[in-house]
């Protein structure tokens, strides 16, 4: 159960955030995406709930000891069945960005559980009296939020509009000050080979020497923790930077002492 209470919001917050894109396309959430994104999104679920539990594709998305199930995802408040999976096990996921929740469930598609109206499909929902019939795995377990959505929008714009991934994870660190940001999300934002190279000194050309330039430190957790704590800057991981800009002679006297190791790897 720990695995599944790890394992499935890390799934589910990976597979929406890398159909999204924000870096490269500006979009924060799951709204914005064409119809055949979000599609895409359940296919991908499915693949990597079957790949997750080991368990082979069979007639519908996978097998359970020898049994045709379906696995279903929705970021709605509802799952939409189609005729074949009536009276087949169905493994139910969905994400609730606005509240950062995830769910998971597994349901016998029975008629009594489902709605008596269809959509042009053909295709039923659970109904209200068939949700009290989900086995809930997950039930309002947390998710990790969208980084993105977590920042103002013309923040997310003025990173997304930059040319190079350099100028792009300059923008992120000029934008997000005073916050620790994990290494998955520079990634994304670089959108670049060996995007760590970059964000240290290289030879004065990378994101930490520009940004000094500026008079902003750029941070990392693994290596910066005396300074960060020096400086009262919270809890920043190992795998996570941190930018600041000094406010006080004090907070200068830090910057010009951790100037002196910028060119360190």
């Amino acid at each position: 159960m720990a695995s599944i209470e790890r394992e499935i919001p890390s799934l589910l917050r990976e597979t929406i955030d890398d159909v999204i894109q924000t870096p490269r396309t500006g979009r924060r959430s799951y709204e914005e995406l064409e119809k055949t994104e979000k599609t895409y999104i359940g296919t991908r679920v499915e693949i990597m709930i079957r790949a997750f539990f080991r368990l082979p594709k069979g007639r519908l998305d996978l097998l359970i000891l020898g049994r045709d199930a379906d696995v279903k995802f929705t970021i709605g408040g509802n799952w939409m069945m189609p005729k074949e999976v009536i009276n087949h096990p169905c493994l139910l996921l969905a994400a609730d960005e606005e509240r950062a929740r995830c769910y998971f469930g597994l349901f016998i598609a029975d008629p009594a559980y489902l709605s008596l109206s269809t959509n042009q499909d053909q295709k039923r929902t659970v109904s209200a009296a068939g949700f009290s019939h989900i086995l809930w795995l997950l039930n309002g377990h947390p998710l990790q939020p969208n980084f993105w959505r977590t920042i103002p929008h013309a923040s997310a714009v003025a990173i997304a509009s930059q040319t190079t991934g350099n100028e792009r994870v300059m923008a992120l660190f000029r934008e997000v000050q005073d916050r620790a940001i994990p290494r998955d999300v520079i990634e994304a934002t670089a959108r670049q080979k060996d995007f760590m190279r970059r964000i240290r000194a290289d030879g004065g050309r990378g994101t930490r020497d520009l940004l000094a330039r500026e008079g902003i430190l750029l941070l990392s957790g693994k290596y910066d923790a005396a300074i960060i704590n020096r400086l009262g800057l919270g809890e920043v991981g190992p795998s996570e930077f941190i930018s600041h800009a000094p406010a006080n002679d004090a907070e200068h006297d830090i910057a010009r002492a951790f100037e002196i190791r910028v060119g360190r790897s």
